[in-house]
């Protein structure tokens, strides 16, 4: 009798929460405008790029202290970042053709895959094989690619004669990915074949106003999308229906990510004030779910 009471009061509970509530993370001004990112490690701490200066990654505990986690002294600029089941961390630098590999433990980076060709690497999409796919935009021509990297760091392009390739992620069977193009406005699928080779590549939604950015999917393959100059993330069905809009406290969100004990909380990169927000979700990141998997075997 006592676990049902305890089920019902969590059903209770969970029902009460406030879902879809943007707050304040950190302060305004916190970050740089350059804020992006964001991912969270296994300790529930999310990391940023440009925390009080660039080119610094924070790190914001789930309290809302924040750290510079550290700092590049090559010339190198982070944007979209990704963790491994090991708790490697991943980051595209896109001022030196890199995606970078980072030791959380040491705080030292190394390159972890390199090409002249590649445009300026944006966001990071890790595949259930921890292989990565990465948006490769040329703002200047409003052109893009995408490339996918295997797990010893060998790049191959994989897409070419694309907008603005930005918003990257991988569906939660590891069947599709999605690429959102930002100028363009427009959120494409592409199935992924053998070799992790991107075939079939197809519209999902298109919008009227306003642009793009990051993405993540949940685990049940809605996409959330943040609009850039709407101030709002999109939240889109893998039928291509917007679910719903949340507001985020700012015109200018650039990216978000999933984290929170259960996967549900919602962070999200904030340009307007230079700040983390977070919301809560009704379902966890499929990223979190993945790793929550993983701890249990």
């Amino acid at each position: 009798m006592g676990n049902f009471l305890l089920f019902f009061a969590f059903l209770g509970l969970a029902a009460a929460e406030e879902l879809w509530t943007a707050k304040p993370l950190t302060p305004a001004g916190s970050f740089t405008p350059e804020i992006e990112g964001p991912a969270v490690d296994r300790a529930g701490n999310i990391f940023a790029v440009s925390y009080e200066r660039k080119p610094t990654i924070g790190r914001v505990t789930p309290d809302g202290k924040a750290e510079v986690f550290l700092e590049f002294t090559n010339g190198s600029l982070g944007n979209g970042i990704r963790f491994d089941r090991k708790g490697r961390m991943y980051v595209a630098d896109y001022t030196n053709h890199n995606v970078l590999l980072v030791d959380p433990k040491t705080r030292k980076f190394r390159v972890f895959s390199h090409d002249p060709t590649m445009n300026q690497p944006n966001d990071l999409a890790m595949a259930p094989d921890e292989t990565l796919y990465a948006s490769d935009p040329n703002w200047k021509d409003s052109t893009g690619q995408i490339w996918h990297f295997d797990r010893k760091g060998r790049a191959r392009k994989v897409a070419t004669g694309m907008g603005t390739t930005n918003g990257i992620e991988v569906s939660p069977d590891g069947k599709r990915l999605y690429v959102n193009e930002s100028a363009q406005r427009k959120v494409w699928v592409f199935d992924i074949a053998r070799g992790h080779l991107l075939e079939n590549k197809r519209l999902l939604i298109e919008f009227p106003d306003h642009g793009f950015d990051g993405m993540r999917a949940d685990v049940d393959g809605n996409l959330y999308i943040t609009r850039y100059g709407k101030g709002t993330v999109a939240i889109v069905s893998p039928e291509g229906k917007v679910i719903r809009e949340v507001g985020v406290l700012g015109a200018r969100p650039s990216n978000i990510c999933f984290g929170g004990p259960d996967g549900r909380t919602v962070y999200v990169t904030e340009v307007e004030h230079k700040r983390l927000v977070e919301f809560r979700s009704d379902r966890p990141g499929i990223e979190w779910a993945r790793w929550s998997k993983s701890r249990r075997r």
